[in-house]
């Protein structure tokens, strides 16, 4: 019997009766063959995970282990004993802190640096961004050496604890490559606009580069924002950790442009690189009309930060 006749003339006399539910597309045959129709509506209700997200298969296949965020963390680290190592703060006769215990790893004294690390000359030396050297030197490639040293010990911790509770999140969902891009590409941004307006003394630090998370987060969110179930309180949530840090640049010896500049690099960036496909293309049914994986809007958006970042 066809799939005509048990529309038109009912069930076969003898028949088991039917549940009343239609089998997802493309997935059984009423003529015999394939797998029986799930006794539930299609797609199967899954629990949620996550109190910002709708969860759903494909979610669930998206997630990555986290291997870019433990690899910068102990990237960072080795890089800032190495110049601790390097620094030697004992050989130059100053009254060096943790001498006794910490030897050469010593760290300059606090009415030179307070952060806990080595002086300027040996930021610069290894790496600082510097604007005389970049221009006059032709040294470009401390716009991003700069994004993988510290001023000191109490900046390195705050830095690396912001990156873990920033870029794991974010490299779960989309994976080491994406968010390795979003990290360099914000940091070399926020080194760029460091140095176009800051001409004297030495900047370092990961904040360009963290900052750029924060924007690339912000993109994300407008971006993908049909997919979230309480779209304004992860924009507020954004919002005010941005607002905090931006605040926190006007103290002394912060380079509130690095942050600027990786905020406004990583909010274009994500644009590009963290565009998400709607649920409605994941639930095409099979052979059914070609449509494409992403929104108008999306496209949009991508188009205008691919034209912004080459402009710029």
């Amino acid at each position: 019997m066809s799939h005509a006749d048990v529309e038109a003339g009912g069930p076969a006399r003898g028949a088991p009766a039917t549940t009343g539910i239609k089998p997802p597309p493309g997935r059984y045959n009423a003529s015999g063959g394939g797998a029986p129709p799930y006794p539930y509506p299609y797609p199967p209700p899954q629990q949620q995970q996550s109190p910002f997200y709708y969860d759903d298969a494909a979610a669930q296949e998206r997630h990555h282990r986290s291997w870019l965020v433990p690899l910068v963390v102990v990237a960072n680290v080795a890089m800032f004993l190495v110049v601790m190592f390097y620094n030697n703060c004992p050989s130059s006769g100053g009254n060096c802190v943790g001498r006794r215990y910490l030897r050469r790893f010593s760290f300059q004294p606090l009415k030179e640096n307070p952060l806990l690390g080595p002086s300027a000359a040996t930021l610069q030396k290894y790496g600082g961004l510097d604007w005389q050297k970049i221009v006059h030197g032709n040294q470009a490639w401390r716009l991003e050496s700069a994004t993988w040293l510290h001023a000191g010990l109490i900046h390195l911790l705050a830095n690396m604890i912001s990156l873990i509770f920033i870029g794991i999140r974010l490299e779960q969902q989309f994976g080491f490559w994406k968010v390795g891009l979003v990290y360099l590409i914000s940091g070399f941004g926020g080194s760029v606009l460091s140095v176009l307006f800051i001409r004297k003394g030495v900047s370092v630090g990961a904040s360009g580069a963290l900052f750029g998370l924060l924007g690339a987060m912000l993109s994300e969110l407008i971006t993908n924002w049909t997919i979230y179930t309480n779209r304004f309180a992860a924009m507020m949530n954004l919002i005010i950790i941005a607002a905090i840090n931006l605040a926190l640049g006007i103290l002394p010896h912060v380079d509130n442009f690095a942050h600027i500049g990786g905020f406004a690099t990583g909010f274009l960036v994500g644009f590009v690189l963290l565009i998400q496909p709607q649920f409605g293309w994941l639930e095409q049914p099979f052979g059914g009309k070609s449509k494409s994986k992403y929104k108008a809007y999306q496209i949009i958006l991508l188009l205008v930060a691919l034209v912004l970042l080459i402009a710029g």
